[in-house]
């Protein structure tokens, strides 16, 4: 296991990384002016520590380090032990999971056709902007079997901590990378055999049945913010649109719902 250093001190400089989480996730010394990855939890710890993402330290009380016992053998980072109201005292709230990891942001970060490379199913989403709903987005995508989410325009940081929280670290295993033109670089997806399918409830769209019946052999579901949906310029740069079919009085759904709805839809058999 790793070595535990004890910190009695709520000033101490090595626990700078953890300090006033409420801004951390933004921070002009990172590259590109954003923060650490921040996982809150056992399990999104160790869903980190099994990541590509380079773990700096972790915090926690001694009763979480005993629980993650097995996943830190043999990891050589710094693991500060202290007390619940001191881990409070640094972070600035009260934090009833126990245990903090950070960790730096890969750089460069992927490139969408490293995404788009072996994939066979992948979701596309616009103007996602809330971090519930993102990070629900990634945890459905993981447990549907997508293997990627691209990300065009007025999309959130999918490793802002909350985010990197709601989808249970799932985040950080669902590969990701942002579009550099969007909707111009859908383009890509279809020079690489994908049928881009629009979800959206307007009347002259297609059932989702369809699309499924149709099995394409690679397909990317595009998905826009809760409310405003997609984009008149993202629809039209799709191959074709779809509806989930709901009964009259009902025209959406949650967008995360939505996106698992489709994701179990049309992807390959799992075994």
């Amino acid at each position: 296991m790793a070595e535990l250093i004890t910190i009695d001190d709520s000033g101490d400089p090595r626990l700078d990384d953890f300090r006033d989480l409420s801004t951390a996730d933004r921070r002009p010394d990172r590259p590109g002016g954003r923060g650490l990855v921040i996982a809150e939890g056992a399990v999104v710890v160790e869903r980190l520590l099994k990541s590509r993402y380079p773990v700096r330290a972790l915090l926690g009380v001694e009763r979480r380090f005993r629980e993650l016992s097995d996943e830190l053998d043999g990891v050589d980072v710094p693991c500060y032990v202290t007390s619940a109201e001191m881990m409070a005292d640094v972070v600035g709230f009260h934090l009833n999971r126990g245990v903090l990891a950070v960790a730096d942001r890969p750089v460069p970060a992927p490139a969408v056709e490293e995404i788009v490379d072996g994939a066979r199913v992948l979701a596309i989403l616009e103007g996602v902007g809330d971090h519930e709903n993102l990070g629900s987005l990634f945890r459905n995508a993981a447990a549907l079997g997508v293997d990627g989410i691209l990300l065009g325009a007025g999309c959130s940081d999918p490793l802002y901590r909350r985010g990197v929280r709601v989808s249970m670290g799932h985040v950080l295993r669902v590969p990701f990378a942002t579009f550099d033109s969007w909707p111009g670089d859908l383009e890509l997806l279809r020079e690489n055999g994908f049928r881009i399918a629009a979800l959206t409830p307007r009347a002259d769209s297609v059932s989702l049945r369809q699309l499924r019946d149709q099995t394409p052999e690679k397909v990317a579901l595009m998905l826009g913010a809760e409310g405003a949906g997609l984009s008149e310029e993202a629809i039209a740069a799709a191959d074709l649109a779809v509806r989930i079919p709901m009964p009259d009085g009902v025209d959406s759904l949650n967008v995360a719902t939505a996106g698992a709805i489709a994701f179990y839809e049309t992807r390959p058999p799992l075994s």
